[in-house]
């Protein structure tokens, strides 16, 4: 009798952790069949010599080439004017730090129509900036300064956010030795601190260009034509359905695919380095 007590406390004991591997386990399963399941269907979707005239067509290649070219440019911007606010944000602390971090935040949250919204706001020839860009040359609206506009909003944060975590990880007693041993300021971030972290710029800017290239409703807003690529799919899909629309968004998530495959082999190292 004690030894049967013995073996169903066992049980017993052993019942929680066997549903929570099993909750875990479900999950896990649940959630990868949800992202996996429309991809999957996706791609697998357009018939083959409807995808092979789909990357032939001369307006499809040149809407992807838009949505990289000017992700690329984004990601640049982001790099040359995000890196000295990363900095700042990673190495002070100043009343107020804690909402300028929200605002570099906001553009995340906000529903992009508004990013659309607002930046027209901005530049429309009614306001004092708007008159100045104008008198520069500068258009916004259905240009291919506009997207880049639009897609270095809303790619900002995730490059600022990148870029300050890999200056937070760079110890600043290796700063402070080069500014003792006589360096100034550039000259210890370009061969201290760069060096050390350039791997999450990096990485930043590839999260930048990844959700640039994914962009939609800011643009539609700002810029409908030149269309990059998820504009040209919205269009064939409201104006020929799924058949002809599938097939740019497989370029589309290939695309996409090849991005998060790299930006894992830059991260990978790094995480094994720490």
């Amino acid at each position: 009798m004690p030894d049967n007590a013995t073996g169903r406390g066992g049980v017993l004991a052993s019942l929680p952790g066997l549903v929570f591997q099993g909750w875990m386990t479900a999950s896990a399963a649940l959630v990868l069949i949800f992202i996996g399941l429309p991809l999957a269907f996706t791609i697998t979707g357009p018939k083959w010599d409807v995808f092979v005239e789909t990357l032939a067509d001369p307006e499809v290649l040149k809407s992807v080439w838009l949505s990289m070219s000017t992700s690329a440019m984004a990601a640049g911007i982001a790099f040359a004017f995000g890196t000295p606010l990363a900095y700042f944000l990673a190495r002070h602390e100043f009343p107020g730090k804690k909402i300028v971090e929200s605002l570099v935040d906001l553009p995340i949250m906000i529903p992009h129509p508004v990013v659309g919204i607002a930046l027209l706001s901005l530049t429309s020839p009614n306001t004092v900036f708007g008159a100045f860009l104008q008198s520069l040359g500068v258009e916004i609206m259905g240009t291919t300064t506009g997207i880049v506009a639009v897609l270095v909003f809303v790619g900002m944060p995730f490059y600022v956010n990148t870029a300050k975590s890999g200056i937070e990880a760079t110890p600043r007693r290796l700063e402070n030795v080069s500014r003792s041993l006589g360096a100034g300021p550039a000259a210890t971030f370009f061969r201290v601190t760069l060096p050390l972290c350039w791997r999450y710029m990096l990485v930043g800017m590839i999260m930048c260009m990844a959700r640039a290239i994914s962009e939609f409703g800011a643009i539609i807003i700002v810029a409908y034509h030149p269309m990059v690529a998820p504009v040209l799919m919205y269009e064939r899909f409201t104006a020929y359905g799924l058949k002809y629309s599938q097939p740019v968004a497989v370029i589309l998530i290939v695309v996409s695919m090849l991005f998060f495959l790299l930006l894992r082999t830059l991260s990978t190292p790094g995480a094994k380095e720490r």
